[in-house]
This record gives structure tokens, C-alpha cells and sequence, in this order.
């Protein structure tokens, strides 16, 4: 049976690029018999992490840290998360998964799970890390069982790019809240207006968007200004040879300035200003990792992490981490095979194996994949990157980093959050027909408002059944109407 996603146009979410990008060749591309051989891995792997452009890998690495600082930092500050374990095992699945899908696949902690830590104080790390486990587990018996491959196939693109367009404009309604107003992480509460002036103001803030506005526009791809340049010969007269010295000078410092990593520029300054804003901070720095131990479960703590933390966080894991995941990586890097089956089981066994030492809950995420690719991430080497810093983090710096990551101005988290927020909301263009629309802005609608994806789905999911049983009537199918085909095609 064709897949409801089969019918709409795909549209490239971002910038020609993606279209340049040579697919990985897949095991299965091999000569027979040799399909998993070591050399055929090895090789895959190699190809998977080769930077495509080094200071646009490298920028493109800073684009999910909008949102993985801000939620790490205020666990570890509110509800005593170890810190350097997050790191080393976040770092590590960085690294797989690079490895693995040859993306800048992300890895994002689970928010629902953390949004129910922050709200309720009896929720501490052993109902977080029994969340994460009943979460992974189910993810993983979705994938290994190939379930997930049905909840794919018969979730229509119009929903899922409404839990895509509701996730980015959150994305984005956050990071305005965080460049606006001063912010209280551990407690996610804001305080007040932010000054305009300062170390973590919003002069500093919207002078970084600007420059990454100008840096990476909307998102295309910026071309040299001489491509219409031709040279006159000797013939030219000296007014037009200052002239065309003059372009070739622009040309050159356009080029300079459009290859800026803007991204990693803005963090690196927000890690300076925040030794500036307390430099004592440099007494509370223990080198060293943080002690990796297994978390102790009570019977009450498996109870409260299922009923308050799992069944919230898997629809939410479902829909985002691997559904809009997988359409989004089909859409960003169309000549790629990506399965929501191996999406499922990455992320069951990321949170079956960490959770148990203390590792925050982690997921993929479409805004995550989003905002690294907005920046310049175009192959797994660049979560790679990221995971080696991550790690080297971990051992070198372990829990201590919190005091850094405590100064780091929010203002320019903020920043960094809304361009991820608005490249994922920017996916639902693809959406033509009035139909489509309607339930793609009703499942938005319902998300934002209910502060719930599952809600929006269910809600989406209602409409568009209504909406197909419109159509019963036209002596069609019910497998044409319900993936919009015409009888001749079924």
C-alpha cells in the first residue's frame, strides 16, 4: 500500500544545497553476499562523517543548543541531574548516530518528561530515569516489531506537518520570551523585563540576530556577486578596470562574510561573557569527571514516572522524534533512506541504556534536526563534532560546568532557539490545496493552545477523517479516499 505522503509535492526546506549532496551508498547498493561486510561498514561510516564544509559543520552543530542548554541546565539545577553523565552519554549517541545516518541527526532531551520534573518538585531523578526506560522500551518494541512502519504509513503529511508547524512556532514564542524577558531556568519562570543594556541584554541580542540574519539570510544559498562578471580584455578603459577591481573586492568580502560560522561565533561569545559576568566562577571549576552510578528505583518511582512522565512523553516521542523526523530528513536530504523503524529503535536504546546511570531521557527531535541544518550541518559529522565536545565536556569538566553554563547569557539562547524554531516551522509550505491547510492550522491551533501534540494530533486526525468521508460518496474507494488517490491509481 502506498503511503499518505506519496501525494504531496516534497519541497526542500532550506536552500538548494541539500539537493548537492551525494547520497551515502547503503549497504544494500553492494555486490551480493558482500552487503555487511566489515570493509562495506567501515566505508558506509567513513562517508557518513566526512564534513561537507568545516566551518559550516561546525556551525551547523551549535543550532540544537537553544534548547538542549536550557532544559539540561535547569534539571541540573532544580532536581540534582548529573550533569557530566548527560554529557558523556549524550556525546556518545551524538557520535552514533552520526555515524549511523550520515545527518546531522539530533539528540534532544525529552521535554515532556523534563517539563514534569520542573513543575512538580516530588518528581526527582529516579521518576525521570523510570520515564525514560518505559518510554525507550515501548519505542523499542514499536520499532523491532515493525508498528512504527504502520503509524507512518497511515498518519496523513497534513498532520504531521501541523505537529511540525506547532513545535516551530513554540520553538519561537520560547526563544522571544527568552530574549525579552529575564529568566529564572530551574524554576522556568520569567522575572521581568530584560534591560537593554548589559552582558545578557537586549541590545547584545538582537545585534547577534542581525548578524546571523545577514550571515545566513532566510536561508538560501548565498552565490558570489561576480557570477555576471566578465572580464573586458585590455581594452578596457582605466575607469572600467576600478570597476571591476571594485567588484572583485566586494564579491570577496561578501564571500568572507557569508562563510562566517555565525552560530559558533555567538556561542563562543556567550561562553566568554559568561567568565565576565562572574569571573569567580573559574574557583568553582573540578576538573574531573562526575562518578557514573546506577540510580536506585522504588516501586512508587516506576508508578509516578509511567502515569506522569511516560504516557505524556510518547506521543510527543512518536509524532516528533521519529514521525516529523523521518519526513523531515526525507525532505532536507531527499536522495537518503531514512526508516522510522531505526529511528524507534535508536531511541529506545539510547534511553534503555542511559537512564539506568543517570543520563537524561533523550529523543530525536524535528527541530533539533531543523536548526542544525539551518546553520550549515550537512552530514553526521557534525552531531560527531558536537558528541566529542559533549564527551570531552563530560570527563574534563563533569557537573562543575553547570556554574559556566549558570552565566551563559539566556538572551543569546534565545537567539539561537528562534532560527531553529522558525526553520522547522518554515516545513509545512508544501501544504497546497485549502484541505490540507485547514487541518495542518487546526492541529497547530489545538497544540499551541493545549500545550499538547497529542491533543493536536487527535484533534487533526478527527478533521481529516471527517474531511475524506466527504468524499465516500464519489463511488472511490476507501483506501483512494483515505490517501487522496484517484481509482486509477490504487
Amino acid at each position: 500500500m502506498a503511503m499518505a505522503y506519496e501525494n504531496p509535492p516534497s519541497i526542500p526546506i532550506s536552500d538548494p544545497e541539500a539537493q548537492e549532496i551525494t547520497p551515502t551508498p547503503t549497504p544494500s547498493t553492494g555486490a551480493p553476499g558482500k552487503g555487511y561486510s566489515a570493509k562495506v561498514v567501515v566505508n558506509k561510516v567513513k562517508n557518513n562523517l566526512v564534513f561537507h564544509s568545516k566551518w559550516g559543520e561546525l556551525n551547523g552543530a551549535m543550532g540544537d543548543l537553544g534548547t538542549y542548554i536550557p532544559i539540561v541546565l535547569a534539571l541540573t539545577l532544580a532536581r540534582d541531574l548529573n550533569l557530566g553523565t548527560t554529557l558523556i552519554f549524550t556525546g556518545v549517541y551524538n557520535i552514533i548516530t552520526g555515524a549511523i545516518y550520515g545527518v546531522p541527526m539530533p539528540v534532544q532531551p525529552m521535554k515532556s518528561i523534563a517539563a514534569q520534573a520542573l513543575s512538580d518538585k516530588t518528581f526527582g531523578v529516579p521518576e525521570i530515569m523510570a520515564a525514560g526506560i518505559i518510554t525507550g522500551g515501548v519505542l523499542f518494541v514499536l520499532g523491532v516489531t515493525g508498528l512504527m512502519r504502520l503509524v507512518y504509513m497511515f498518519i496523513p503529511l497534513c498532520v504531521v506537518r501541523g505537529i511540525q508547524l506547532a513545535q516551530g512556532l513554540s520553538f519561537a514564542l520560547t526563544a522571544v520570551k527568552y530574549v525579552r524577558k529575564i529568566q529564572d531556568l530551574p524554576k522556568s519562570k520569567s522575572l521581568g523585563e530584560r534591560h537593554w543594556l548589559g552582558l545578557d541584554g537586549l541590545v547584545l541580542a538582537i545585534v547577534c540576530l542581525c548578524f546571523i540574519v545577514i550571515v545566513n539570510g532566510a536561508g538560501e544559498k548565498n552565490r558570489g556577486c561576480c557570477d555576471g562578471v566578465q572580464s573586458g580584455g585590455d581594452d578596457l578603459g582605466g575607469g572600467q578596470k576600478r570597476d571591476e577591481v571594485a567588484r572583485t573586492k566586494t564579491s570577496r568580502l561578501r564571500r568572507v562574510i557569508f562563510s562566517l560560522p555565525s552560530a559558533f561565533m555567538v556561542f563562543v561569545l556567550g561562553v566568554v561573557l559568561a567568565f565576565v559576568r562572574r569571573h569567580e566562577v573559574v574557583h568553582e571549576i573540578k576538573f574531573g569527571p562526575s562518578s557514573i552510578d546506577v540510580v536506585k528505583f522504588s516501586k512508587h518511582a516506576w508508578k509516578r514516572g509511567f502515569v506522569k512522565g511516560a504516557i505524556p512523553q510518547l506521543p510527543l516521542s512518536i509524532l516528533n522524534s521519529v514521525v516529523a523526523v523521518c519526513k523531515l530528513s526525507s525532505d532536507l536530504f531527499p536522495g537518503r533512506d531514512f526508516s522510522v523503524t531505526s529511528l524507534s529503535v535508536t531511541v529506545g536504546l539510547m534511553n534503555l541504556v542511559g537512564s539506568w546511570f543517570g543520563a537524561m531521557p533523550s529523543c530525536h527531535g524535528a527541530g533539533g534536526l531543523a536548526g542544525q541544518y539551518k546553520f550549515g550541518g550537512r552530514s553526521g559529522g557534525c552531531v560527531a563534532l558536537l558528541g566529542v565536545a559533549k564527551l570531552a565536556l563530560g570527563l574534563v569538566l563533569g557537573s562543575s560546568l553547570a556554574h559556566i553554563l549558570r552565566q551563559f547569557p539566556v538572551g543569546l539562547l534565545g537567539v539561537l532557539l528562534l532560527f531553529a524554531g522558525i526553520e522547522l516551522a518554515m516545513c509545512c509550505r508544501d501544504m497546497n490545496t485549502k484541505e490540507d491547510s485547514f487541518v495542518m492550522l487546526i492541529c497547530t491551533a489545538v497544540s499551541l493552545v493545549g500545550s499538547s501534540a497529542a491533543l493536536g494530533f487527535l484533534c487533526g486526525m478527527i478533521i481529516y477523517v471527517l474531511l475524506r468521508l466527504r468524499h465516500w460518496t464519489r463511488d472511490k474507494p476507501l483506501s483512494a479516499i483515505w490517501m487522496q488517490k484517484s481509482p486509477e491509481q490504487v
